[in-house]
């Protein structure tokens, strides 16, 4: 792109204020980072801001964090109003509110009260919480490869188990843990998330073949318009994808966003929470 171009598109975009701005922040189990994203656009308007998880990750040690990383940007001079609703994704089932699960954090998260405990470390500030396959697929869909795009989009990432997430015509269908489909007596995640490919050493075309067996079943089951795959694979699709694009009828694109989708998946689930 050149420089006229980028001119252009920066003019025909004003800058934004602090309404068009909110606050996401991923919680992981070895780090926690934050960023201010512009929700007009998905992009994050300065960098963000990472702390290691803390051990144990505990809501209580977690939600200090969550204080630091919010206090952080929120000294920044461009920010959004104080008082404006924070978003946090979370390595667990959420449900209203609250996690039904815990993946690499501390088994007391089960049951716990994600956003009210989060709120009350934010001395009362609105906290919107959900899944963190949930906010990258969200994230992907809105502003990433699924942009302007109808239907339903199926955001499958690979990585350590499988993630996923199901937008239809922008709209978030929550908690569908697509990587614990039973496919021929075991789950999902265990045959054809990446982290098996390296356990059973297998090569890229052995991998290609589960892959094949798992997206056709997900295609059967669900008809989507069009797949997007993330996770560290999607870097190298020619490694893995001729193996099985072929026998899938629907679209199969790599994600855009990466590293930053669920920053901007949480942050967008929360300002549309406050609209």
């Amino acid at each position: 792109m050149t420089e006229t171009a980028v001119e252009t598109i920066s003019a025909e975009i004003p800058a934004p204020t602090a309404a068009d701005l909110a606050i996401g922040i991923d919680i992981g189990g070895t780090g926690m980072k934050g960023g201010i994203v512009d929700t007009r656009t998905g992009n994050l308007v300065s960098d963000r801001f990472r702390i290691p998880t803390p051990q144990p990750a505990t809501p209580e040690n977690c939600a200090k964090v969550v204080r630091e990383i919010v206090d952080e940007l929120q000294s920044r001079e461009l920010a959004p109003a104080p008082d404006s609703a924070v978003g946090i994704d979370f390595p667990a089932v959420v449900k209203n509110g609250k996690t039904l699960s815990a993946a690499n954090v501390d088994e007391s998260w089960i049951g716990a009260d994600l956003e009210g405990i989060m709120s009350a470390a934010l001395n009362g500030r609105p906290v919107h919480a959900l899944n963190d396959a949930d906010a990258a697929g969200l994230a992907e869909a809105l502003y990433g490869q699924g942009r302007d795009k109808a239907g339903l989009i199926a955001v499958i990432t690979l990585g350590t188990g499988i993630g996923s997430a199901l937008i239809m015509n922008g709209q978030l269908i929550p908690n569908t843990e697509l990587g614990h489909l039973e496919i021929d007596g075991v789950d999902a995640e265990s045959k054809a998330s990446a982290r098996a490919r390296e356990r059973d050493e297998i090569s890229w075309k052995k991998y290609g073949k589960r892959l094949r067996r798992y997206f056709t079943h997900v295609e059967i089951l669900f008809t989507p318009d069009l797949f997007i795959i993330g996770g560290g694979v999607s870097k190298n699709p020619e490694k893995f994808l001729p193996y099985f694009e072929e026998d899938v009828r629907t679209p199969i694109v790599m994600a855009q966003l990466r590293n930053n989708a669920g920053i901007v998946g949480a942050a967008v689930w929360a300002a549309g929470h406050t609209q």
